[in-house]
């Protein structure tokens, strides 16, 4: 059934999530971040912390977004929105970019998603509607050839529909691959028991998070 969260629950806007997600992301890790939601994890990770970010159309050390009237309309990231080089990022081919991505040195990949499956699939590739990046991209490449996954996304959809389901109705872009998903209502673990959640926001019970989800969840054993 459809369901939304009661205006006491304290849930998170989409710098909310991004926030929570840059707190869990470690020192030193090399990750990549998808368009939406997970590009603002660059605006949350203090410039005194060494996690580099990649982004897959050439550049390695992403820093956040440019002050207004301060656009470098040369540098962008791979969702053409503009972007900031921390100190010591670096500007590489292409072909080297997907070598990283696809010989298994990036740390974590966080993408937003349409749907998660409790098994681990994930489907976000976009149709072109609006202007958008179409087709899967580079995203198929990502959610295989990084150690870890992560999605980024809100709970349910504008009409109030679960976004996290037992089996994705969408086109997959890749099987099996999510391990942790953060939400602006909790952060769940992806085991092969399913969804265990791990953290829910302030105001939420667990009852009332399942009536959200279109998948049975678990308590941490």
């Amino acid at each position: 059934m459809p369901d939304t969260a009661p205006a006491s629950i304290a849930a998170l806007d989409r710098h909310g999530i991004a926030a929570r997600i840059a707190r869990d992301i470690p020192e030193g890790w090399y990750v990549n971040l998808g368009i939406g939601i997970p590009t603002l994890v660059a605006e949350h990770v203090p410039l005194q912390r060494e996690v580099i970010f990649h982004s897959e159309n050439g550049v390695l050390g992403v820093g956040p977004s440019p002050a207004p009237g301060a656009v470098n309309p040369w540098l962008i990231n791979a969702g053409k929105q503009p972007v900031t080089l921390r100190p010591g990022g670096a500007f590489i081919h292409h072909a080297d970019s997907f070598a990283i991505i696809r010989g298994n040195h990036l740390d974590l990949c966080v993408l937003g998603a349409f749907e998660v499956a409790e098994n681990g699939d994930i489907a976000n590739w976009a149709t072109g509607k609006n202007d958008a990046a179409s087709a899967v991209g580079g995203a198929m490449d990502l959610a295989v050839g990084a150690k870890r996954l992560w999605v980024a996304m809100e709970h349910t959809t504008k009409d109030g529909m679960p976004r996290l389901v037992e089996r994705c109705t969408y086109p997959l872009t890749a099987s099996g691959a999510v391990k942790r998903v953060y939400t602006n209502l909790a952060m769940l673990e992806i085991t092969p028991r399913g969804f265990v959640v791990l953290e829910m926001v302030r105001g939420l019970d667990f009852e009332q998070l399942q009536r959200s989800t279109g998948a049975q969840l678990f308590h941490p054993e």
